[in-house]
């Protein structure tokens, strides 16, 4: 046990205008344990898309808190989870992070598992003298307690005692659909895994995809670059959808975007983005508003950054990427991104989006190492202290409003919460939603 009481936590009090947390939620050792075992092993956790295992036998690594796991596809096509470890010596069974084969054996004693999970082989089984308990045994991978897809986004749970899927993601399905629908044939992901560590906690990365309020205080040399490409307009250069918008320009007017939160902790933050050749879905922009609507294609153009609690992030702003966060311990997170794309796009078009994705994102990209590093330094910050509040979840209190408006009814999206922003509110208020579902995960081991 930790010694925090929640209130000492969070301090939670709308009645008067109050939403505050303690910075030990970023560094403390005991805390951290908890939430490993009651939000990342206790709930529903994103582990990948269905395409990263598409053919029979397919399969990939992940991990679900501590616990590391398989995700396999077997030759009859159904996909399976499982433990990845061998029920032997709990040896890692695969060690690869994705491949295909038929037969899984494991490094130390060569016990062999087929696609599906099931036991083939134990090596020297019959002269092993074994007991009449060990033939009762099951000695196949031992499956997750829950798995489930949406329309190819694949969650799963340690704890059997969880909501449904379509419970847990609720509202926030529709926000997936916008990311599906922009081709019938679904989304995918552009080869070329990226994995980097931050020496801080994993809620700096849960909140700085919602944070609208950072981008021009941290990213100035890449605001920079944009007014600079924008005077020369060269044709060699990258076309940026930030630069063709202004809902995060200082002296844009009018509404520029919003927030919206929903049950379970999941975060919607978003700009307005014109249906432009600055995008790489302009192509197919006249097909999107036949196929589903000039509103929904409108959605599917502006810029979205949604976090479905706690692991996934899908941001489309200045390119598409999906980010899975791995926490490794109080101070120090292991992130997955991807290039996420619509499959069927043309050649052109994917080339557009890698370029834009590689001007912006990813390590060598132009703000994900502004990010990192102001993380490492919040984290500093986070050293117990005679102030232990934060003062960042304030911004937006008093703009939040009950239930949705004219912006989510267009595609019939009912969040809990909402608040429509200009360009300089930059809603913290949001953030609550993921501190509320953290402390609806822990409540039962901190009073």
């Amino acid at each position: 046990m930790t010694g925090f009481a929640l209130r000492d936590l969070i301090d939670d009090r709308p009645e008067d205008g109050v939403f505050r947390v303690n910075r030990a939620l970023f560094r403390d050792p005991d805390l951290f344990d908890l939430e490993m075992k009651h939000i990342f092993e206790g709930g529903w956790v994103f582990i990948g898309l269905a395409t990263q295992a598409e053919n029979p036998h397919d399969y990939f690594t992940s991990f679900i808190g501590r616990v590391p796991i398989i995700v396999s596809r077997d030759g009859e096509g159904a996909l399976h989870c499982f433990v990845n470890a061998c029920p032997h010596k709990g040896v890692r069974l695969i060690q690869k992070l994705c491949g295909n084969a038929r037969r899984h054996v494991c490094p130390y004693h060569s016990w062999t598992f087929d696609s599906a999970g099931a036991n083939k082989n134990i090596k020297w089984q019959k002269s092993g003298c074994y007991g009449a308990g060990f033939d009762q045994e099951n000695h196949n991978l031992a499956p997750v307690a829950k798995f489930g897809e949406y329309r190819g986004f694949l969650f799963a749970s340690l704890n059997a005692d969880v909501p449904s899927l379509d419970e847990h993601l609720g509202e926030a399905r529709k926000l997936l659909d916008l990311v599906v629908d922009k081709s019938p044939e679904g989304v995918e992901l552009v080869p070329g895994r990226v994995t980097f560590t931050y020496a801080a906690n994993w809620k700096m990365q849960l909140e700085n995809c919602s944070d609208q309020y950072h981008f021009t205080s941290t990213h100035p040399s890449y605001i920079r670059i944009l007014d600079q490409r924008a005077k020369e307009q060269a044709e060699d250069v990258v076309q940026s959808s930030l630069g063709a918008s202004d809902f995060w320009q200082e002296e844009a007017s009018g509404t520029s975007g919003g927030t919206m939160s929903f049950d379970h902790g999941h975060v919607l933050n978003w700009g307005i983005m014109p249906v432009s050749s600055a995008i790489p879905e302009f192509e197919r922009a006249e097909q999107l508003a036949r196929d589903h609507g000039e509103a929904k294609r409108n959605w599917m153009f502006n810029m979205r950054n949604l976090t479905i609690f706690p692991n996934l992030q899908i941001a489309e702003n200045a390119s598409s990427q999906m980010r899975v966060i791995r926490p490794l311990a109080a101070g120090l997170t292991e992130m997955q991104t991807w290039c996420i794309a619509p499959r069927g796009e043309s050649a052109q078009a994917r080339t557009f989006r890698i370029r834009q994705y590689e001007d912006f994102f990813n390590p060598t990209g132009m703000a994900t190492p502004d990010d990192t590093v102001c993380y490492e330094e919040a984290q500093l910050g986070m050293a117990e202290q005679d102030r232990p509040w934060l003062q960042g979840h304030a911004r937006g209190l008093t703009a939040s409003k009950e239930g949705g408006n004219m912006y989510a009814d267009m595609i019939d999206l009912k969040p809990a919460r909402n608040v429509v922003a200009d360009a300089q509110l930059c809603d913290e208020s949001l953030f609550a939603s993921y501190y509320r579902a953290w402390a609806q995960r822990m409540a039962e081991v901190i009073a």
